[in-house]
């Protein structure tokens, strides 16, 4: 342990207040999107259409997303424990892990089915398609207006605002797909189509799956460059080096950073722990968004002597 061992804290819940405001419009989107969802399956295997199946499997993406948002607001107001110290926040990536890889299966499934379906075709009913699909369009449309202000100042709402208009544009994609074949009966618009929206669940799927195993592996946040870190602290006055120094991620929204700061013994003594660590502080937050900062201050040569102790 370092001769100053300081922490410096900053705490703002994740998802943030302006998330909060929205639960209740998440929870009715949610509810629109998994009900279209179900409908749209049922539609699909009356109808045939592997498109309507596609696009229940993009619903699904976007239950993912309206679920990740309410459950960052539902942990982040989990207390912390003796056991659990920084709560229940991490629960919410395992759903995520659980979500992706279902989500991976039926893009993949999608995918699969549409190439079955050039090599022999289905009698896809293009009326009852369009039936099904008109609902699945105006549910977007109606989730869309709920999340239409709150997406303007709240990231977390924004991002599930972005599901459901790129799944609006794949009820669209069968809405034109059925059309096709109702008045041409060219039957091949139906895997097409399924094409198309499967192709913009995988991608998406693959990209949250990365960032997902990116929280697990505890890697530095996107958006935290741990070079500028570093230079940052470095270049205050009386700081000499920095080790030990972590950033990682607990939850979406809630970045964590530690280090060992080593200072001029005679810095410390002259300006105090506690300014020393205000300074830190302030240097950080200023640049970098960081949701919990813990600071070990350190005097010159304490590093070595630590690794005498542990050799």
């Amino acid at each position: 342990m370092g001769a100053g061992h300081d922490h410096g804290h900053s705490h703002a819940p994740a998802g943030g207040t302006a998330t909060a405001a929205y639960v209740g419009r998440l929870r009715v989107a949610l509810s629109i999107t998994l009900t279209v969802m179900v409908v749209e399956i049922v539609g699909g295997l009356l109808a045939d259409s592997l498109a309507l199946v596609a696009d229940a499997a993009h619903m699904a993406t976007d239950a993912l997303g309206l679920g990740m948002a309410l459950l960052a607001i539902h942990f982040a107001n989990r207390p912390a424990t003796g056991n659990r110290t920084f709560g229940y926040a991490r629960a919410e990536i395992l759903a995520a892990l659980a979500n992706c890889l279902l989500l991976l299966g039926v893009g993949g499934y999608v995918l699969y089915e549409a190439i079955q379906r050039f090599v022999t075709p289905a009698d896809t009913e293009g009326g009852l398609t369009i039936v099904f699909g008109a609902i699945g369009l105006v549910a977007n449309m109606i989730s869309l207006t709920l999340l239409m202000r709150g997406q303007k100042e709240s990231l977390n709402v924004r991002g599930a605002f972005l599901e459901v208009a790129a799944d609006a544009l794949g009820s669209l994609a069968v809405i034109v797909s059925a059309v096709v074949i109702l008045t041409t009966g060219w039957q091949a618009a139906d895997p097409i189509a399924s094409l198309v929206i499967g192709l913009m669940i995988v991608p998406r799927t693959v990209k949250l799956l990365r960032e997902t195993l990116d929280v697990l592996l505890e890697s530095a946040p996107k958006d935290v460059d741990m070079t500028e870190v570093r230079t940052h602290i470095l270049a205050l006055d009386g700081v000499e080096d920095v080790h030990d120094l972590h950033a990682w991620t607990i939850t979406s929204g809630m970045p964590v950073l530690s280090a060992h700061v080593v200072v001029r013994s005679d810095v410390l003594s002259a300006i105090g722990h506690e300014k020393m660590l205000h300074e830190l502080q302030n240097c950080l937050g200023d640049h970098f968004d960081v949701e919990h900062c813990t600071f070990q201050l350190e005097p010159s040569g304490h590093a070595e002597h630590e690794a005498r102790l542990c050799h």
